[in-house]
């Protein structure tokens, strides 16, 4: 990496608490809506090295404003090597949010630790008979069907058999969010009115899978080797991408955040990321479609 580095990285929002009527993401579509801020790239400039490729690393701001398509939110990525951030939108990135299912990632490794689950394709959920409005989850499923189809119900499951205690173990452990698990150890990530969720900000969510994939946290080879296998969701020639999927709501039946949280292996060197959309229609499918535009635009898949 060449001498010449200027970083400019984002402020981290101290953690929220209180009431949920105190909570950041409650009303915040209309504040984002009045940000003089239209759109603010704040990036870590690289001093050019020799390649055989062009470099994909910081993202052009064109590049993302391209993705977005005017949609509202942020995009954080980081060069796992180096440390380096790439930001859009900075003040949306250190604001903390509900994790929605982006929390199944840390669900699972907790699993794993705990020796509750092993492996990708053993029996994980079975089907109370409940239909639920998901029609994937209206069925038996394993580790692996559980994680693609983002069963709710097999995941709050997994939490209860974790338990409180243990599961604030680690939630301190790694320092995830601010670590309110107040709401209830099955409910603790999911937003609903009237509900204080635990908050995590985009920066925070890429800064852990970063962590996580650089083998600085306190989770074994074999667990991050079933996560990995869980979090697949794209492979080619040169690279593969690994990724979760969030969606939330605070009234019934209309989606108003996405998230798509995970990291990119490609040419030799791995990158983590989250995105984060909000306001009415915003979904998890939604994030995901983003961050593909942007990793494709880069030469990353």
């Amino acid at each position: 990496m060449g001498k010449n580095l200027m970083l400019m990285v984002s402020l981290f929002a101290l953690a929220t608490h209180g009431r949920a009527s105190d909570s950041p993401w409650v009303n915040r579509s209309a504040v984002l809506e009045s940000t003089p801020q239209a759109v603010n790239i704040a990036t870590t400039r690289l001093a050019a090295t020799s390649s055989a490729y062009s470099e994909p690393f910081p993202v052009p701001d064109a590049v993302v404003q391209s993705a977005f398509a005017g949609a509202t939110g942020t995009f954080v990525m980081i060069d796992c090597a180096s440390d380096a951030i790439s930001t859009f939108h900075p003040e949306l990135a250190s604001e903390k949010r509900p994790p929605c299912s982006t929390f199944k990632i840390w669900n699972t490794l907790v699993g794993l630790e705990a020796g509750i689950i092993a492996s990708p394709d053993e029996p994980f959920y079975q089907w109370d008979g409940e239909a639920r409005f998901i029609p994937e989850w209206n069925q038996n499923l394993t580790l692996k069907e559980a994680f693609r189809v983002s069963c709710v119900p097999a995941f709050q499951n997994l939490a209860r058999t974790i338990g409180r205690s243990r599961m604030q173990f680690w939630i301190d452990r790694i320092g995830y969010g601010d670590r309110d698990l107040s709401a209830g150890v099955d409910i603790f990530w999911l937003p609903a009115p009237g509900r204080k969720t635990l908050l995590i900000s985009p920066e925070e969510q890429a800064q852990l899978i970063s962590r996580l994939v650089s083998g600085k946290l306190p989770f074994s080879g074999k667990a991050r080797a079933v996560l990995g296998h869980l979090m697949t969701t794209q492979k080619a020639d040169h690279s593969v991408l690994y990724g979760k999927t969030g969606s939330g709501t605070l009234v019934a039946g209309t989606f108003d955040l996405g998230w798509f949280v995970g990291y990119v292996e490609s040419h030799g060197k791995t990158y983590a990321f989250a995105c984060a959309l909000q306001g009415r229609g915003m979904t998890g499918k939604k994030a995901r479609t983003v961050v593909e535009t942007i990793l494709t635009k880069q030469g990353l898949l």
